[in-house]
């Protein structure tokens, strides 16, 4: 394979689903305009020239201040022969006023702080200059890193940069940034994080666009980051088992790559989901229950921090015990530690043989209860998905697969392995499905068979969105627990989204113990469809669980933390962000708080 060169130098869209003729026509290394045109951004000339307009009268504006102003202190400095001599003695009070207030305030001065963690409630609100002066004028210091081509102001690209349909949270037109701005590398990206820090301005990093609990909406509004023209494999070392690649390749572009070597990236998030976005949420897929997630697939990455400065986590070894993991700390911090401009991350050998098997079954506790017979056995499977009677009849409805299924909780298998294996372990899944009270169970016997089968699974998410009305919002949660724990919890939860009296539907990565709920609401149900949420999040962490398996935090998961993992936990987070970025301009306000919530704002435990 012929490694791509660089180019010109990030919540998993996660849930944009590409068409057919674009996965076919997508090539890895995408130009600057080719990737804009594959996002429909419009390029609003009309609204850049009233922009520039506005900048330049600004800035004459600026310059006819400043002459004014020397014009009235060279008229001063030439009034009388007495003014020589009151302009020091003027200059002599200035300094001992300045020596008298810095003596006082260095005495008062607080000591810095000892602490190990620090509480909300020893924290100030961030400070930031989101005036248009400061925004015009860092406008121009982008232009001159990137090209005024590279930097967007057009209404409907902001929005686009704001949130998405299928995210669980909704911004308000204030959480909205500025500017879209688009380097082509690490050292433009360091330049635009410079200017950034200089004039306290915030900064939301894009990818994907894929996640789904508000991970990139610009709460403080300020600049984006969108790294669409940093797309490329920088190099394969087939050999190694690694690849280096930039932050807008996507996982689905790059095992297309990989498979020319007979190689592949496991982790699989969603359709459209990018590298950036996956490091920034710790994502997974369905193949986490063999393959782990997004946490054991990065080796080391390049991070461009609050300030501008560039940090190399480590070198390309798979394993090093050289000072702290600094790795680990960025994967999963969701962009507001730093911002991932370059990722090694491992591959490995696709397998020689896959197979699928689909069972159904009474209820959705008898297919939970499979699920932990098949883990306690230690069968090795590649994916263990649950879909439940709901979402199997939603795919019925879509007519998206060549086929009717029974409308019944179902299992999805994927076996992988040596033909012999693979045979061996579906004859072993075959009889824990028939004792936990299967209705059915088929097996793939040839690749055309297993597209058929998997082809359910794949569609899930789309036959669902389907149901929406018009003016339905959606909300996409998931929650962890041990796998012991699993039936219980799904079948609770089940019960809960039956009677709540909206559409909805329950798929799972069960394997590993991870479900996901889809909820479909309109603007006077989103009281009905929180509340299912907040209780199945909370049955979960109840249940020595997680709030969330592998969407992350964002915006709507942070204050469950404090639950899960304790409030020292959560202190120790956000001293650790304050230590990354003292002055609070990445991502703010998701993962931990850095203000108070205001009244009524957390639902109550």
């Amino acid at each position: 394979m012929a490694v791509r060169p660089s180019a010109c130098s990030c919540a998993a869209t996660r849930y944009a689903r590409p068409t057919a003729s674009s996965l076919r026509c997508r090539k890895l290394r995408l130009s600057s305009s080719s990737v804009t045109s594959r996002r429909n951004y419009a390029t609003g000339q009309e609204s850049e020239k009233s922009f520039r307009g506005q900048l330049y009268e600004s800035t004459q504006q600026r310059l006819q201040r400043e002459r004014a102003e020397q014009a009235r202190f060279a008229e001063h400095r030439n009034q009388g022969s007495g003014s020589t001599a009151y302009g020091l003695g003027a200059t002599f009070g200035v300094l001992i006023a300045a020596y008298l207030g810095y003596s006082y305030g260095t005495s008062r001065a607080k000591p810095p702080s000892t602490s190990s963690t620090t509480p909300l409630s020893s924290t100030l609100p961030p400070t930031h200059n989101t005036t248009q002066d400061n925004l015009q004028a860092a406008w121009a210091d982008l232009a001159t890193i990137v090209g005024r081509e590279h930097i967007s102001t057009d209404a409907g690209d902001l929005h686009a940069h704001s949130g998405s349909d299928w995210s669980s949270y909704a911004p308000s037109t204030l959480e909205t940034p500025f500017a879209i701005v688009r380097p082509a590398s690490t050292d433009e990206t360091s330049q635009i994080m410079a200017v950034c820090h200089a004039r306290r301005i915030p900064v939301t990093a894009y990818s994907g666009g894929t996640s789904l609990e508000g991970h990139f909406a610009a709460t403080r509004g300020g600049v984006c980051v969108d790294f669409g023209r940093m797309n490329s494999i920088l190099a394969l070392h087939a050999q190694d088992l690694d690849v280096v690649v930039q932050p807008a390749v996507g996982w689905e572009e790059l095992n297309e790559e990989l498979g020319k070597e007979g190689l592949f990236f496991p982790p699989d998030p969603g359709p459209g989901a990018m590298i950036g976005g996956m490091v920034g949420t710790g994502c997974s897929g369905t193949n986490a229950y063999r393959y782990g997630t997004m946490k054991e697939w990065v080796v080391g990455l390049t991070v461009v921090m609050a300030d501008g400065t560039v940090v190399r986590t480590k070198q390309r070894p798979r394993k090093s015990s050289a000072g702290y993991d600094l790795t680990r700390v960025f994967v999963g911090s969701e962009g507001t530690l730093g911002l991932v401009t370059e990722a090694t991350l491992k591959v490995t050998v696709k397998p020689q043989s896959e197979s699928v098997a689909v069972g159904s079954f009474g209820t959705i506790r008898q297919a939970a209860e499979c699920v932990f017979r098949v883990v306690g056995k230690g069968v090795p499977i590649a994916a263990i998905e649950l879909l439940d009677d709901k979402q199997m009849q939603f795919i019925n409805e879509a007519e998206v697969t060549s086929r009717k299924w029974k409308e019944a909780p179902t299992l999805f298998f994927k076996f992988s392995g040596t033909p012999a294996a693979v045979k061996e372990n579906v004859s072993i899944v075959q009889g824990l499905a028939k004792a936990c009270g299967s209705k059915s169970f088929e097996f793939a016997k040839n690749d055309d068979e297993r597209a058929e089968l998997w082809s359910a699974r794949k569609e899930a998410l789309w036959s669902a969105l389907a149901k929406r009305r018009e003016g339905d919002r959606v909300w996409t949660t998931d929650v962890a627990v041990p796998i012991s724990k699993l039936p219980e919890l799904i079948e609770i939860s089940k019960k809960d989204m039956d009677n709540c009296g909206l559409t909805g539907s329950m798929v799972g990565h069960v394997g590993d113990g991870n479900f996901h709920s889809l909820l479909l609401y309109k603007e006077n149900e989103h009281a009905i469809a929180e509340g299912v949420v907040h209780r199945m999040v909370k049955r979960a962490i109840e249940m020595e669980g997680t709030a969330t398996g592998e969407h992350g935090v964002g915006l709507v998961k942070r204050d469950y933390l404090e639950h899960e993992l304790g409030p020292s936990a959560v202190d120790a987070m956000r001293k650790i962000k304050q230590a990354f970025d003292p002055l609070c301009l990445l991502n703010c306000d998701k993962v931990v708080r850095s203000q108070p919530p205001k009244l009524g704002e957390v639902q109550e435990w």
